[in-house]
């Protein structure tokens, strides 16, 4: 499929994507459209108007030496390498992402960016993936350690929502990857389009070039109800950590039937639950692959706060909205994120992998709730 083809197919799905998008009229800026050079422009906060429809963002921007602690409000967040990179979860212990979708913070691998810093352990399998357009991470976690509750099947994180104010409110995205060239790891890129699934012990996180050919496209956000598994393909295996070379995945909704070029369109929510999609997402082709023990690239990290977790056997159908502690599902469609975890399956030598079955797709998304994405 030639890029002008693909290029034209999702310029249609992000036309739809505008078409149910409303700016909030005391913060009509989309949050994509706020830039600013790190650290120097960063503002206190970037989201801080009161007469907002959602608030103002409950922390801030500018992150440093006396920001760094365990309780830090930083929302601020960086991708830059497999032991250098952020995710978004609650402020709050035992917190769904359904809930706390606006007010996530960033925690991350490593010190020095004024956030908290994921505990010692709860990373079980990392896999990063560097393709021509795009920087995925997937992977393993006890999620309890970011203060997620145990049984959240989670959702999305980006910087879009139904009011374009993104998710969380006023979150920023740089990485030091970005251009290709830069040897500076001191200069960093704000990344506008990115994406953030959290959820049944797993996760993906997925930035993209913002000089890359494609970047809405490879990082989409509206099939927030599929998960990691339609959104982020890979075969990161549990146990295992490793950075590779890969080739960039078809985008999400895109596929190939009798050698016609379709495009899936996720569901309103008022249709029900999604007991099907017409194609199993292809996990793409990836090289050069190096692996490393976690004490080699997560050191200094603060204890756990409590026991792990994480179940020997990790969920076979992972992708999923919020699910509270008693196992129902959560969360409200007037939010603007999207719940839609990760999907765990097994391979054929018994290692727990983020795969691409599509039996475990389909349970992933029957328990799927959606928010306006």
């Amino acid at each position: 499929m030639s890029r002008s083809t693909l290029s034209a197919i999702l310029a249609v799905a992000a036309a739809s994507t505008l078409v149910f998008a409303q700016p909030d009229p005391a913060d009509p800026t989309p949050l994509v459209d706020k830039h600013y050079a790190y650290p120097s422009g960063i503002p206190y906060q970037v989201d801080y108007n009161t007469a907002a429809i959602r608030g103002p963002q409950t922390g801030y921007n500018i992150c440093n030496s006396t920001t760094q602690n365990q309780q830090s409000e930083c929302q601020t967040s960086f991708v830059n390498h497999i032991d250098d990179f952020c995710l978004w979860a609650p402020a709050t212990p035992n917190s769904t992402i359904a809930d706390t979708e606006a007010e996530e913070v960033a925690w991350c691998t490593k010190s020095g960016h004024g956030t908290r810093v994921i505990p010692e352990g709860a990373l079980q399998a990392v896999q990063y993936l560097r393709t021509p357009d795009y920087i995925q991470i997937t992977g393993f976690f006890d999620q309890t350690q970011l203060n997620m509750a145990a049984g959240d099947y989670g959702g999305e994180l980006d910087p879009h929502g139904a009011d374009l104010r993104g998710n969380p409110l006023g979150g920023l995205m740089y990485s030091n990857a970005y251009p290709s060239n830069n040897t500076d790891n001191s200069t960093y890129t704000q990344i506008t389009d990115w994406t953030n699934f959290m959820g049944g012990n797993a996760f993906c996180i997925k930035v993209c070039d913002p000089t890359g050919s494609n970047q809405q496209g490879y990082c989409q956000n509206i099939y927030d109800r599929l998960g990691c598994e339609y959104n982020a393909p890979s075969n990161v295996v549990n146990g295992t950590f490793e950075v590779c070379d890969a080739d960039d995945m078809t985008p999400v909704g895109v596929y190939v039937t009798n050698g016609a070029t379709m495009t899936y369109t996720q569901p309103a929510e008022s249709l029900g639950a999604i007991t099907t999609v017409p194609y199993t997402p292809v996990v793409p082709s990836s090289s050069n692959c190096v692996q490393y023990q976690s004490a080699q690239l997560y050191s200094g990290a603060p204890a756990p706060t409590s026991a792990s977790s994480v179940p020997t056997s990790l969920p076979s159908g992972g992708a999923g909205g919020s699910n509270s502690g008693n196992g129902s599902p959560s969360g409200s469609a007037s939010r603007s994120g999207s719940a839609a975890g990760t999907g765990a399956t097994g391979t054929s030598n018994g290692a727990n992998t983020l795969g691409v079955s599509a039996a475990a797709s389909v349970v992933g998304v029957v328990f799927a709730m959606a928010f306006l994405s």
